[in-house]
């Protein structure tokens, strides 16, 4: 985490800045892609932060989050049956925990992300 936002304080999503790591082998399906985080904080019991993914195609296993996509393109497919999501700036999105999802990144993806706190 960089920090607790305080109130008063803004801050542009696409500088935030990010240390990226490879997405484990096992879940890479091609490409060479890359993650990062940073939680910005939290309020009510939500943690809020900026996630990106490099080009590239990787598995995950979901938690509860809503977020906002803020650059990049990617289509997210899921193995329940649930139609696939094309991601572009500007899109809001929910997913589920437990969900089983397959990120197809085109552009570098950069999102705002709000999930409940542990």
């Amino acid at each position: 985490m960089i920090g607790d936002l305080p109130p008063a304080i803004a801050v542009l999503a696409r500088e935030v800045a990010l240390e990226l790591t490879p997405v484990p082998a096992d879940q890479v399906l091609g490409g060479s892609p890359s993650t990062g985080a940073a939680q910005l904080g939290s309020i009510g019991g939500v943690d809020f932060g900026v996630w990106e993914h490099t080009p590239g195609i990787s598995t995950d296993n979901e938690a509860d989050e809503v977020f906002v996509v803020v650059a990049g393109a990617a289509t997210v497919e899921f193995d329940d049956g649930h139609p696939p999501l094309q991601l572009v700036p500007g899109t809001i999105a929910r997913l589920s925990a437990g969900m089983s999802t397959v990120w197809t990144v085109t552009e570098t993806l950069r999102k705002v992300y709000w999930t409940p706190s542990n």
